[in-house]
């Protein structure tokens, strides 16, 4: 399998642009991100630091390293750390993008089970931190599926242990790890409908399946259907659990596989949780079709782009070179 640039690329840009036609706010001829696409800039960053820990130490430490980009996330919209201990949180040139310091629809779920994470505690598989269930978790990891996208099982497995940090319901849990691993069948090659389904066969290896498997089942019998969009959608829900805001996107990446645009619009007029339905819809058609498929327009107006494509790239660097192909763009 051969991957480009433009596919890394198109998954951070395509899943930012429609957050940024979902949050629905225009500042300075910006449309300004939510704080979905900023919390999944720290996934890359987590990320990034993860492998450059393990090339000096030899040890990989993902999950760690996610948690403490987290609360590098948690000082930007607060101004504090969680711990004292954490104060070498504070450096690094993600730190440098004012744009993220902004306020933008920040989910309290995060913020409460971040701001009580002390002495390096957070939630895990077997300790959960709460019984949330938002879509919070789902909404940041797509730079998972991008960084593991050789490997469905740690794709999987790292998303669900990242949701498991700030949401302690099962449903959030395995959506997150679903969704990841979704990105990376895409990343490798598979059809949308294909990443689906192998997605879901991982899905139903892990406890505690059924209320998930359920709904993405149900989304991709009403993608095959002829019953209009906008019903299929509310069939499946309004998008602000975690599993239903993953069937969702699973429903539109299906229904509109060819059409980025006619995605995001549904997405965005749905009656629903459009904020957060429309990026992680972007993010796997963007991964699909490459950054091409997106409107010059949204890219050039979208805030943080120079951001959002340094950090594209800069995974890009960190996955096997030799299944590269880089394209010039």
């Amino acid at each position: 399998m051969k991957i480009s640039k433009a596919h890394f690329r198109g998954c951070l840009l395509g899943g930012a642009t429609a957050d940024a036609k979902g949050y629905g706010v225009k500042e300075g001829g910006k449309d300004l991100i939510s704080d979905n696409t900023q919390m999944t800039c720290f996934t890359v960053d987590g990320l990034i630091w993860a492998d450059e820990r393990a090339i000096r130490k030899g040890v990989y430490a993902y999950v760690p390293c996610l948690f403490y980009a987290y609360q590098k996330w948690y000082y930007t919209q607060t101004g504090n750390l969680a711990d004292k201990n954490y104060g070498f949180l504070l450096r690094g040139e993600i730190l440098e993008w004012e744009a993220l310091f902004a306020r933008r629809g920040t989910g309290q779920t995060s913020m409460t089970a971040l701001g009580g994470s002390i002495k390096n505690k957070y939630g895990t598989l077997k300790n959960r931190i709460n019984n949330s269930k938002g879509c919070g978790s789902v909404m940041r990891v797509a730079p998972i599926g991008m960084y593991f996208w050789k490997n469905e099982e740690m794709a999987f497995r790292i998303g669900a242990e990242s949701g498991a940090l700030t949401h302690g319901h099962i449903d959030a849990i395995l959506s997150s790890g679903y969704y990841a691993a979704f990105i990376a069948n895409i990343l490798m090659g598979a059809s949308i409908k294909e990443a689906v389904l192998a997605a879901l066969r991982r899905l139903k290896e892990y406890k505690g399946h059924e209320d998930c498997t359920v709904i993405i089942e149900k989304a991709i019998a009403l993608a095959q259907s002829n019953l209009p969009v906008n019903r299929a959608m509310e069939d499946i829900g309004e998008g602000y659990t975690a599993e239903e805001a993953t069937a969702l996107a699973v429903f539109l990446s299906l229904r509109y596989t060819d059409d980025f645009d006619g995605a995001i619009l549904a997405a965005t007029t749905f009656n629903g949780n459009t904020d957060s339905i429309a990026p992680i819809t972007g993010n796997a058609l963007g991964a699909y079709h490459g950054d091409a498929v997106i409107p010059q327009k949204w890219i050039n107006e979208l805030e943080l782009a120079d951001l959002i494509v340094h950090g594209a790239d800069l995974l890009l660097t960190k996955v096997d070179m030799e299944d590269l192909q880089y394209e010039t763009l």
